[in-house]
């Protein structure tokens, strides 16, 4: 496998992991543009343009759009987070040149008015639905109350009030800062014609207008606090915890997923031989999220409501227990070897590796084989784990336990 780039005259770069035996292709263009660039008073402004852009460009109608990917083939879609803002395809490698034309086209969308009003309604359903699903808005709630004022605070669905405020006028505005060249770049992974995407990418993206953007980074100012909600609908407890953790751009990142999968993982882990595994939670699990400046441990158990109280209390134990007397190097070792299973897993495929190749630019400006991954978790030690636990505890942290309970005593 080989990792080539190159940078268009407008400053939209194009990387590519080229692998000459591959049997599909995956492209993508990532935008950096996601929650955290928002404002409170657009919040939720980049979902709302991920939908738009697919409901027509100059060229094509919403109909043309979906009619051509289905033609290619194509494993398609488009995700929005507190960073950024994902279009990809998935397909085999002759059709290349037509996926690039299509994906390029689309992300210079006409952002109509008639389209942005019925699209708007459609967001506000989404949000209100994920309202009424577990846990009912509190994994964006917990962000809030830990994080306070910090971007990575918003949600990345935004309010009903912040998208029915919202206005075309200023999502083109979000639009023409954000979608500019500089803030763009095209990923591909699998049997690549680099030469070729070159070509296409300048021909079709070469005469994008450039504008002057950056990102603010801010410090993170976390607080530990604890919040209560009454949801007499829902039928278990949820428990959410947030603690602070490594960066994407710290080298920690590996020992604090190792920590979170022998701790929390779904499978295998302290928290499931403790609670999932003699039934009395349904799910207990940890995992480490990474963000540029700042990190997060997220922690997760639903259960039967009269369970919840002493499920809390053993979840307080397993932490105070970590950090006290660490872990051991069996559990590392499987820790390991159960993480670096899923690297390789998940390397079998081209769009996989297209995320990987694509996320680590976008964090970093690096690349990363499957090869480096797997030496970097392979180098972790007990000592690195032990020591993001000092730096990072998780006895620090925020928590929001909603259900059916009226009252809890923390």
């Amino acid at each position: 496998m080989k990792f080539l780039s190159h940078t268009l005259d407008n400053g939209l770069e194009i990387v590519a992991e080229q692998n000459d035996a591959a049997h599909s292709l995956g492209v993508g263009f990532f935008v950096r543009a996601g929650a955290r660039d928002e404002t409170d008073e657009i919040a939720g402004v980049s979902h709302f343009l991920e939908h738009m852009v697919f409901k027509g460009t100059p060229r094509r109608s919403a109909e043309d759009v979906n009619r051509e990917f289905d033609e290619l083939g194509a494993h398609y879609n488009a995700f929005t987070s507190e960073e950024n803002t994902v279009y990809y395809a998935a397909v085999l490698p002759e059709y290349q040149d037509p996926t690039i034309d299509l994906l390029a086209d689309i992300m210079r969308p006409s952002l109509r008015e008639d389209d942005f009003q019925m699209e708007k309604k459609v967001i506000i359903e989404e949000i209100q639905m994920y309202a009424d699903q577990p846990p009912f808005g509190m994994d964006d709630k917990i962000k809030e109350i830990h994080y306070g004022t910090h971007p990575l605070a918003r949600s990345v669905l935004g309010t009903v009030d912040t998208v029915s405020a919202l206005s075309t006028d200023q999502m083109h505005q979000y639009f023409t800062s954000r979608y500019s060249p500089g803030n763009v770049f095209v990923s591909a992974a699998g049997k690549v014609d680099f030469d070729a995407l070159v070509k296409q990418v300048t021909e079709c993206c070469g005469d994008w207008e450039s504008q002057p953007i950056s990102r603010d980074i801010p410090p993170v100012d976390s607080k530990a606090t604890f919040h209560h909600v009454y949801r007499e609908s829902a039928s278990q407890q949820y428990i959410l915890q947030l603690a602070d953790a490594p960066a994407s751009e710290n080298k920690d990142r590996f020992a604090a997923k190792l920590m979170a999968t022998m701790l929390g993982d779904d499978s295998g882990s302290r928290m499931y031989w403790e609670m999932v595994d003699p039934g009395l939670a349904e799910s207990a699990s940890v995992g480490h999220y990474e963000y540029l400046g700042a990190g997060m441990f997220f922690s997760w158990i639903s259960c039967d409501p009269g369970a919840s109280a002493a499920n809390y209390q053993r979840a307080a134990q397993l932490q105070e227990q970590a950090e006290q007397d660490g872990f051991t190097a069996e559990e590392l070792r499987q820790a390991q070897s159960k993480v670096k299973a899923r690297v390789v897993l998940g390397s079998e495929r081209p769009r996989n590796r297209l995320f990987n190749v694509g996320g680590n630019w976008m964090q970093r400006r690096e690349y990363r084989s499957v090869a480096d991954d797997l030496a970097s978790v392979d180098a972790v030690t007990l000592d690195d784990v032990h020591r993001v636990l000092a730096e990072y505890p998780l006895t620090r942290h925020s928590t929001v336990v909603i259900g059916p309970l009226e009252e809890w005593a923390e």
